[in-house]
């Protein structure tokens, strides 16, 4: 049984990795309490003690507005911390397994993003994802990085709850209509995670673009969750443009990742998002 260090437990992704990566080996799972990422001694002194030969790292900064006020912070925990990682996990032979997101892209390009397309990071999260991802791929660890976008599930913080509760609270909701992407649910991350791992090949290292099938609007994914909710009275919804909702960070219009090159290596396709949003909302 290898041993599989599991960091970030509490998360979305993280929750769901606790399951899906058992039949593979002993996981250690960590919260930020035992392994801290925007401390390297931390990280330094768990990896050690484990001795993993797998390190999934599930844990980051995800606030994404609020990164543009804590740049540093959130460049311990997204830029510097993955190649702290990376370097112990050479150092032991380990693999890395790492998540990071379609906000390393401008969303300027017509069409699904591949994974060699050059990244251009509109704002501080998209900044230190991408300054994450090249530290692992300098630091010559056997890696796997998994570009993922739009996640949801039912716990945490995410776009789906959030608006379940609005739809709660308010008569109207005023949603974005022009940004696309594919809506991923989490537990779809995670199963492919342990597929990969299950079939993993030095050969196949490299990175990933890991979303659910289909393109959306935050306005398309709203009516979706709202026609799935069992909501005694839905709220009025009202398509509005980026500019009707302004934040702190600048989001990419187009979030779309091509997930070919996961197909092709790992045989592994999520479903279609309405599909996953409805195994979703069905699981709570």
């Amino acid at each position: 049984m290898k041993n599989i260090l599991l960091i970030g437990k509490n998360g979305q992704v993280g929750w769901e990795l606790q399951r899906t990566l058992t039949p593979l080996g002993n996981v250690v799972a960590t919260g930020s309490n035992e392994l801290n990422l925007a401390d390297p001694d931390s990280i330094r002194r768990n990896i050690r003690e484990i001795r993993p030969e797998i390190i999934v790292n599930a844990g980051a900064y995800t606030a994404v507005d609020r990164a543009e006020s804590e740049p540093e912070m959130a460049m311990k925990t997204n830029g510097i911390a993955p190649g702290i990682l990376a370097e112990e996990a050479a150092r032991l032979g380990a693999l890395l397994v790492h998540y990071s997101t379609d906000y390393v892209f401008d969303g300027r390009k017509n069409g699904p993003y591949l994974e060699d397309d050059s990244p251009d990071p509109l704002s501080v999260y998209g900044r230190t994802k991408l300054a994450g991802e090249e530290a692992i791929r300098n630091s010559g660890a056997k890696h796997l990085i998994f570009r993922t976008s739009w996640v949801y599930g039912m716990r945490g913080h995410n776009f789906l709850l959030t608006i379940l509760r609005l739809a709660r609270e308010r008569e109207e909701l005023r949603i974005i209509d022009d940004q696309t992407g594919s809506p991923t649910w989490s537990r779809m991350i995670a199963e492919a995670t342990s597929i990969a791992l299950a079939g993993f090949r030095e050969d196949l290292a490299g990175t990933y673009h890991l979303t659910s099938k289909g393109a959306t609007s935050w306005h398309g994914f709203t009516q979706a969750i709202l026609e799935g909710s069992n909501l005694e009275r839905r709220p009025k919804l009202v398509p509005i443009p980026t500019e009707g909702y302004p934040l702190p960070a600048a989001r990419p219009r187009n979030s779309l990742l091509s997930n070919e090159k996961l197909h092709s290596a790992f045989g592994i396709s999520l479903p279609d998002w309405k599909t996953c949003l409805a195994l979703c909302m069905e699981s709570a």
